[in-house]
């Protein structure tokens, strides 16, 4: 259940009041079916426009993203995705299994395969037996791990984040990267995901893509070579995470040359 994409010469201009926008300039990256990537760089860089682009959701005003080798003109088949505002993204007036149901209306499912779907994605993230809650009866932290859930009752082999943990406690933001990790051993579904958060990108990453400059381009693709499982307390005090969250900072803040040495 993993895919592949890739992302040739995309650029993407916008026309404003103020005159034409250049906001991203030839980006190019392929990723490795299974991967987690993660996308940083300086505020307004374009990060979120890259993944609108990824969804299928604006064209770029050049290049190309194909997905299992097939161009993308919309969203792509299985697809899921998690935003970072949970309580726009899950409707108050449904029950959590009723939210998690809404992306699978239209399949071809009996009652009884649509319940265990819903029983079995909430009982991935922790939430067994809280299918007639509504969200406003949650945590924070409970409600993002519904979004997950119904992410995942789609079977997607593609997911896409964006700065899904910026609206929750640090507690609570440890244990949904250490959720992602689980879901990531679990299903092996390809993982993009945009964060402001270097710790995390290096965290829970294959590869951090740092995206710099106006117009933005990639600056390096930068390899975690930190093995997995991984945890909060023994990944994050080693030596070589330390080096890593360094180079991408000072790549972020333009403070290193891109293909140095981490």
């Amino acid at each position: 259940m993993s895919t592949d994409i890739t992302i040739a010469d995309v650029s993407m201009s916008f026309e404003t009041p103020e005159g034409r926008k250049d906001v991203l300039q030839n980006v190019s990256y392929t990723v490795t079916p299974g991967h987690f990537v993660a996308i940083v760089g300086p505020s307004g860089v374009g990060k979120t426009t890259l993944l609108r682009i990824l969804t299928g959701l604006t064209k770029p005003t050049s290049g190309t993203v194909q997905v299992r080798g097939h161009a993308i003109d919309g969203p792509p088949d299985g697809l899921a995705v998690v935003l970072q505002d949970y309580t726009r993204s899950l409707m108050p007036w449904l029950t959590v299994e009723k939210n998690i149901a809404l992306p699978l209306r239209g399949r071809k499912m009996s009652k009884a395969d649509l319940s265990t779907r819903i029983s079995e994605s909430l009982a991935e993230v922790g939430l067994e037996g809280t299918q007639k809650s509504y969200p406003w009866q949650l945590s924070g932290g409970m409600q993002q791990r519904v979004a997950i859930a119904r992410a995942l009752a789609t079977r997607p082999d593609l997911l896409i984040m964006d700065e899904p943990f910026a609206s929750v406690d640090a507690q609570t933001r440890f244990d949904l990267e250490d959720l992602v990790l689980k879901v990531r051993r679990d299903f092996g579904i390809t993982t993009l995901m945009v964060t402001h958060d270097i710790d995390e990108a290096v965290y829970l990453s294959d590869e951090v893509v740092v995206l710099y400059g106006k117009p933005a381009s990639v600056r390096e693709v930068v390899e975690v070579d930190i093995p997995f499982p991984r945890s909060q307390i023994e990944t994050r005090n080693d030596a070589r995470f330390a080096e890593l969250r360094t180079h991408v900072y000072s790549l972020v803040r333009g403070l290193t040359q891109p293909n140095e040495a981490a």
